[in-house]
């Protein structure tokens, strides 16, 4: 019902050459307070989506700077995600409700993996629970009074669906500290509860997704896609989500196609997520959106590919000279992130944490609407150096704010807290920003 992932090592000087200097003198003088712990970091999915994408790194990392750090990813039945993909969208705002039997089979299977864990023995001193996928688990699995339990949400619940908020809120009162992405996504619900504390997500810049890729390789591998490279190129890269509005990022690019001769958009969607059984529907949709439109290139499917998948996202946005994650909710935005950091403006949702990471007019644009959209990739393609300019900005945004030394820097900062105070650490109290990272750069 679970499985652990090993890594590589990883060397953290690495990471020195990509970040300010402060941070990463602070990170090794804060681990080094930390070495005696054993932490573990629980998650649905191994690959797909943000949450398998910060793990993947910031466990190897935290290791590197000695702290025994695990990860693991729960096995349950299919029905599960089929339940939790429900609970995801309803917490982010979609109608409807949960049925008795989809709460049954939600509990139910967390159960048995809580089952499968205290048989297994798993242990830790400090525990990570990410998402609500795993959210009970904190009253099912064995714990001593100096554990430290901590709930870290990723998504919006700016406005979420009271119901399903109702049936699961309570269950955070068996965490130590709760942790979400903004402030703006605490319910409001939470003020008696455990203490809230504030870290956004980051990407790593030594994964293949994210390290430089020449240009000549990167428009090989777009062409092996059956792109024309000599023209030009709109693309967002997402799950094929509601909530990542691809049918807006189709009627946006149908509005600019009228504006730039020969046009073309590319939707980069390729599948690796357990947790998501609605996106191939979504894609179906899409697809049948764009009709015969041969300049519009929608990829789901990972067989085929000339490449990794992370080498194919990472080509596809150092080959386009406009990207786009057009949401209408988001709880961070990771390949918003992912493009600022290969020196691309970005035109965004003007959601969530989207607006944490673009100022608008600076190092990229935030839209409503795919006519705002429309008209903002037609200012950027007729415009080089305004695009050169923006994402120079965005690049250093990035490196100041968004890489993974940064977010491992939050956490630890959470967890010595815990130590040295640790009943302070645990009294209700108002929201605390860990970081400065919120602020623009």
């Amino acid at each position: 019902m679970f499985v652990k992932i090993d890594y590589p090592a990883v060397a953290f000087a690495k990471y020195v050459a990509h970040v300010p200097s402060e941070t990463t003198e602070e990170l090794q003088a804060v681990a080094s307070q930390l070495k005696d712990l054993r932490v573990v970091h629980i998650n649905s999915t191994e690959t797909g989506g943000g949450v398998a994408e910060i793990l993947q790194s910031l466990v190897p990392l935290s290791n590197a700077l000695g702290i025994s750090t695990e990860r693991v990813v729960i096995n349950p039945p299919s029905e599960f995600f089929q339940v939790t993909k429900k609970i995801h969208n309803l917490l982010q705002g979609a109608d409807g409700t949960l049925s008795t039997e989809e709460l049954d089979v939600y509990y139910h299977s967390v159960q048995k993996v809580a089952e499968d864990m205290r048989r297994r023995e798993l242990s830790a001193d400090v525990w990570f629970l990410h998402d609500p996928q795993l959210l009970p688990m904190a009253r099912l699995l064995p714990r001593s009074s100096s554990d430290m339990w901590l709930w870290v949400c990723h998504i919006d619940l700016t406005n979420p669906n009271e119901s399903v908020l109702n049936n699961l809120l309570p269950l955070v009162n068996d965490y130590d500290n709760l942790v979400f992405s903004l402030a703006s996504y605490v319910p409001q619900g939470l003020t008696d509860m455990p203490p809230v504390f504030i870290a956004p997500p980051a990407i790593d810049p030594l994964t293949v997704k994210n390290v430089p890729l020449p240009r000549k390789r990167a428009e090989e591998l777009v062409a092996a896609l059956g792109i024309d490279t000599s023209r030009p190129l709109i693309s967002q890269v997402s799950r094929f989500d509601m909530w990542k509005d691809p049918w807006g990022v189709v009627e946006a690019y149908r509005i600019a196609r009228q504006s730039i001769p020969g046009l073309q958009l590319a939707m980069l969607g390729l599948s690796q997520a357990s947790d998501d059984p609605e996106a191939l529907g979504i894609v179906e949709s899409v697809r049948e959106l764009a009709g015969d439109d041969p300049d519009i290139h929608l990829y789901y499917h990972t067989e085929d590919l000339p490449c990794s998948v992370d080498e194919i996202v990472n080509a596809i946005q150092v080959v386009s000279e406009v990207l786009m994650q057009k949401s209408i909710r988001e709880g961070f935005g990771l390949t918003v992130t992912e493009a600022m950091w290969k020196g691309k403006p970005m035109i965004g949702g003007n959601v969530g944490g989207i607006r944490i990471q673009i100022e608008n007019g600076v190092n990229g644009y935030l839209v409503d609407t795919p006519e705002e959209c429309a008209e903002r990739i037609v200012e950027l393609l007729k415009d080089p150096e305004l695009r050169s300019t923006m994402g120079e900005a965005a690049k250093e945004s990035v490196r100041k704010r968004f890489l993974m030394p940064s977010l491992a820097l939050d956490y630890m900062n959470l967890v010595k807290a815990h130590v040295t105070q640790p009943e302070a650490s645990r009294q209700p109290a108002a929201i605390s920003q860990l970081t400065s990272r919120l602020a623009p750069a």
